[in-house]
């Protein structure tokens, strides 16, 4: 019976992927409170001891040590404590093995639930321990449930929860998938440890370099800074820690397998591998590839860099919708403004002007006083004699006392005769036209003719003929 009852003990550690000590703990303080309840009294401390090896279960309780025992599961006698413990006195307490006989009975159908209690929550505190001290690590998920606000996802001995906000905009998920995820955090709550992932922080590409490159596991190679966007694009700076490893080189690959493999895990994502530098210039520079820089020009109060690229590189520079730009200044920590040359060469022309205008004339220019002022204004009048040919006649210039007497004014209607309106001739002759009669017709032989107007005959008058030739005389 024993033997059965240890073996099913490490059946049970197995399926739980406890330690046998876990499960060992949870049983003895379940046969306590079992034992407690039908044996002894309710406050009355009591200890269990399960024996590993044979599989015997022990029990001892505290007692007070009294003169006469009235409790025997309170109490216990002095003659009796002196053979476990000579210097002992009365009031004091001592834990006496009080085992019951129906010990396996009692165990078996009492003890069930609280066993199994405690072992979900040994489990529980196992799982939390364990993913507490793997945060910012990559682990390996399966999708299991998809909701409008987070997908639930299989860690093994757990569930992990992918917010809507850690998600990939341009990634599609689907039931079974298998995914590696960064663990951000870890709860404790009533129901278990709770486990937040994410695919987009940057932690998971630094994990997933440091997987696929040896250098950088090592600690040949370091990774100084990272920027992201996840789904789009990432730089990454790197340096060599010790002489002749080429850091860029080392995360590349050979034909770029290792960080082939990265870009396929991350579904496409761009990555930039830049090497940093020390001097800051020179980091600004490298972390704007591939554009290349002319000059960079820094003021370390402000923490911003101006960058002068050439003309047919500007768009590459700055990168699709600023993109380049925004993720060199994350990587760097400057404020990254960028030029072309043709604007930089304009703009310093014109700061040349400005300071050419405002620049102070060098000559200074002596200020009369006020003496010689009053001088200049008012000299002393002196008399010159001409001579009698020079001198010439002066005329008299009119004195004018009165001002001249205004001119009447007169309107254009007074001066000039009223405009007469000519009438339009061809209004006149249209007037003037009389109306066409309509044509007539005629048929013969076939043809249509119109027909001729008939003249009336003249009518002749007496004497018309005569006075017609006397005119004519």
């Amino acid at each position: 019976m024993k033997t059965e009852f240890m073996l099913a003990i490490t059946q049970l550690a197995a399926e739980k992927k406890l330690p046998q000590e876990v499960v060992l703990e949870a049983v003895e303080a379940a046969l306590a409170s079992a034992f407690r309840k039908n044996n002894f009294a309710a406050n009355q401390n009591i200890e269990v001891k399960l024996d590993p090896n044979t599989g015997e279960v022990t029990v001892f309780a505290e007692k007070v040590v009294v003169e006469t025992v009235t409790d025997p599961r309170l109490e216990f006698s002095l003659e009796e404590a002196k053979r476990i413990k000579r210097d002992i006195e009365l009031g004091e307490t001592i834990e006496v093995e009080a085992t019951p006989k129906d010990a396996g009975r009692i165990a078996a159908q009492t003890a069930k639930q609280v066993v199994l209690q405690r072992l979900r929550e040994a489990e529980r505190e196992l799982v939390f321990e364990e993913f507490s001290d793997r945060e910012s690590d990559i682990i390996t998920g399966i999708v299991q449930r998809i909701e409008p606000r987070q997908i639930t996802m299989d860690l093994g001995r757990t569930e992990g929860i992918l917010p809507n906000s850690e998600q990939v905009r341009t990634e599609r998920y689907r039931v079974g998938q298998r995914l590696k995820v960064c663990l951000l955090e870890v709860h404790r709550t009533t129901r278990g440890p709770q486990i937040f992932v994410s695919r987009t922080h940057r932690n998971l590409l630094r994990r997933l370099l440091e997987l696929e490159v040896p250098e950088i596991h090592s600690g040949t190679v370091e990774l100084k800074a990272i920027a992201r966007e996840a789904g789009y694009r990432s730089k990454v700076a790197v340096a060599a820690r010790q002489p002749g490893i080429d850091p860029v080189g080392s995360c590349v690959g050979l034909r770029g397998i290792r960080i082939q493999n990265i870009v396929n895990e991350l579904n496409g994502e761009k990555i930039d591998v830049v090497e940093w530098h020390a001097d800051p210039k020179a980091f600004i520079a490298n972390a704007l590839s591939p554009a290349a820089v002319t000059s960079v020009e820094m003021e370390e109060e402000e923490k911003t860099a101006t960058v002068v690229v050439p003309d047919r590189q500007l768009s590459l520079a700055i990168g699709k919708e600023g993109q380049n730009a925004r993720l060199a200044a994350k990587l760097t920590g400057w404020r990254i403004d960028i030029k072309s040359v043709s604007a930089a060469e304009a703009e310093r022309a014109i700061a040349e002007e400005k300071a050419a205008l405002e620049k102070p004339v060098a000559e200074e220019v002596e200020v009369p006083s006020v003496a010689e002022i009053e001088e200049a204004v008012a000299p002393e009048e002196e008399h010159v004699e001409l001579p009698a040919a020079e001198e010439a006649p002066l005329k008299a210039v009119p004195q004018i006392t009165e001002p001249p007497p205004l001119r009447e004014l007169r309107f254009a209607e007074d001066i000039f005769p009223p405009r007469v309106v000519q009438p339009d001739k061809k209004a006149k002759e249209a007037k003037g036209k009389k109306k066409k009669e309509p044509v007539e017709i005629e048929k013969k032989e076939g043809v249509i003719r119109p027909k001729k107007a008939r003249r009336s005959p003249r009518v002749h008058i007496e004497g018309e003929d005569e006075e017609y030739q006397e005119l004519l005389k």
